[in-house]
């Protein structure tokens, strides 16, 4: 189903378009996904909405008794594409889990901005972005995904989600449909 209409206070959450994550190899171009992300975060900014750029620094502790992955990440994997045009009023959560929610501030930010909808976007689909709206969805947010901003390393996954997790979750639209949208918003008055 698509974005029927915007609450008065939606939040861009990007989801991991950090150096690291954005070089792996996906199923769509990063590069396009990163490009509609700008013109999306652009718009959002116009309106004075609220834009939470997320990243991921490490792994949650898990079951300490498997293998896990032994390297160190390079000194700028972290960081955010520099397409992204990180601005002084955008929201910056860094994530320790899968989820943006879990042990970050992501919650309060929202909150703190009066937020009722999140526009999700970025990488991966059936990681981040999926473990992103299961939470939000829990917490009682309206949850829209914008497919053409997000991929993922597997094809299988990400039709997964977007088929059949998605839907359940939220509502499913495009760049161009939300971008419509936006035009039509007032600016927000939580600037």
């Amino acid at each position: 189903m698509p974005i029927i209409k915007l609450d008065t206070t939606p939040a861009l959450v990007v989801i991991d378009l950090q150096k690291g994550i954005a070089a792996l190899s996906t199923v769509h171009p990063v590069a396009e996904v990163i490009a509609r992300t700008v013109s999306l975060a652009r718009a959002f900014r116009e309106k004075s909405l609220p834009v939470v750029l997320v990243n991921v620094a490490g792994m949650p502790p898990g079951r300490t008794e498997t293998d896990r992955p032994k390297f160190a990440f390079p000194p700028d994997w972290t960081e955010f594409v520099p397409a992204l045009e990180q601005q002084p009023g955008d929201y910056l959560v860094t994530k320790q889990c899968v989820g943006a929610f879990t042990g970050t501030p992501l919650h309060d930010i929202l909150r703190q901005r009066s937020v009722t909808q999140i526009v999700l976007t970025g990488i991966a689909t059936s990681a981040g972005v999926e473990s992103t709206a299961r939470s939000a969805y829990d917490y009682g947010y309206n949850v829209a995904f914008i497919v053409d901003e997000m991929t993922d390393r597997e094809t299988e996954k990400h039709q997964h989600c977007i088929e059949k997790i998605f839907p359940r979750l939220g509502e499913l639209d495009t760049t161009d449909n939300l971008l419509k949208l936006l035009n039509e918003q007032p600016k927000s008055r939580n600037a």
